[in-house]
């Protein structure tokens, strides 16, 4: 059960039972007062997220395993698909024929500019053999008829150059195109193929794995938690009636089970604003300062987050409070019930603010 915990601050323990059970008369006495905030949590390393499968696919192969450091961008696992293999393997010959026709070699560009060359050696001879019969023509030494033969055949063939010129502007345009719907198409194929291949985002450790080799991994499943394998910190959970009084910045005493009596300090560094509902708590993570614990995965802790300290305050011993306002005193050989003002309080002391004072004899009341 979460509670607001006042304990007293010393080397050894971070609770002092103070004459605990103890039911001789006593007197109030100046002690040093820590008031603090119990939370429970657990251990968790920074950024840590998990992978996704981003595909379909059997996990055929595995690279790196739980307790392993990864590098970032490391292949983890990989994913088969009969059917991806065989559109990126097609998409990767019609982009290599693209190349091919495109290229400085292109047998199809080749043709082209061959045919183009031809025209153009035939259109040179029609114009020789055209300006010949002119000159004939114009001096009356052949006929009309072969002159204009010997024009549309220059005609002719000046316009299958145009073509040939446009037939090889135009397929060169087109080979282009199909070059880059090529590559396109090649590197939607890639791209969906690297969903076949998970990788790390970031550098860390391997916490768990959730797939394991031959199953079959469906696209949004989770296969792996990584997290930073050196930095860790404390995810704790406290209480709704406490959290107002916790702050960035507070001391944090954290006991681990595993460390046995060992002590960690931290920091708080960041309040989470939402109630969880289910049990009443709010988050509150807190940094490690100083010595740290191994970076096990959610162990779990105790802690007491530092709200005040009060170096000299009166105090009586718990068990010898009356209610949660009186003590009995004894003056005189008589004892009466007296009132007081308390201030903190923890396990086994309370805090007294007015109603008596250092000199009192407080008594256990019949």
């Amino acid at each position: 059960m979460k509670q607001t915990i006042i304990f007293v601050v010393v080397i050894s323990s971070l609770l002092t039972a103070c004459n605990k059970g103890n039911d001789k008369p006593t007197t109030p006495q100046y002690k040093a007062l820590t008031e603090a905030v119990y939370a429970s949590g657990n251990i968790y390393p920074k950024n840590e997220y998990k992978l996704i499968a981003n595909a379909d696919g059997f996990l055929v192969r595995q690279t790196a395993f739980e307790g392993d450091l990864v590098a970032k961008n490391q292949l983890i696992f990989q994913l088969e698909s009969i059917s991806q293999d065989a559109r990126l393997e097609a998409s990767g010959n019609i982009l290599r024929q693209a190349e091919t026709n495109y290229g400085d070699n292109s047998p199809v560009l080749a043709e082209l500019t061959s045919q183009l060359r031809s025209a153009r050696t035939k259109l040179a001879n029609d114009s020789i053999n055209f300006n010949r019969y002119k000159e004939l023509y114009d001096r009356n030494a052949t006929t009309r008829i072969e002159y204009e033969r010997a024009e549309l055949t220059y005609q002719t063939s000046r316009n299958e150059v145009t073509a040939r010129q446009k037939a090889l502007q135009r397929t060169k345009s087109q080979l282009y195109v199909d070059l880059q719907n090529s590559q396109s198409n090649f590197r939607v194929n890639a791209r969906e193929g690297d969903n076949f291949r998970i990788k790390t985002f970031e550098a860390g450790r391997v916490y768990d794995i959730y797939k394991k080799q031959g199953e079959l991994v469906r696209r949004g499943e989770q296969v792996a938690l990584i997290g930073d394998a050196n930095e860790i910190y404390a995810q704790l959970a406290i209480d709704e009636g406490d959290f107002a009084k916790v702050k960035i910045g507070q001391e944090v005493l954290i006991k681990i089970d595993v460390y046995k009596d060992k002590m960690f300090k931290a920091r708080v560094t960041k309040l989470y604003p939402k109630l969880n509902k289910a049990d009443q708590t709010f988050r509150v993570d807190a940094d490690f300062i100083d010595e740290k614990p191994n970076a096990y995965y959610g162990m779990t802790i105790e802690a007491n987050i530092i709200i005040s300290q009060n170096p000299r305050v009166l105090t009586i011993p718990k068990n010898y409070l009356v209610g949660s306002d009186s003590v009995w005193i004894e003056e005189n050989g008589d004892k009466k019930k007296i009132r007081i003002t308390k201030g903190v309080e923890n396990l086994d002391l309370v805090e007294i603010k007015s109603g008596v004072n250092e000199k009192s004899v407080i008594v256990i009341g019949n």
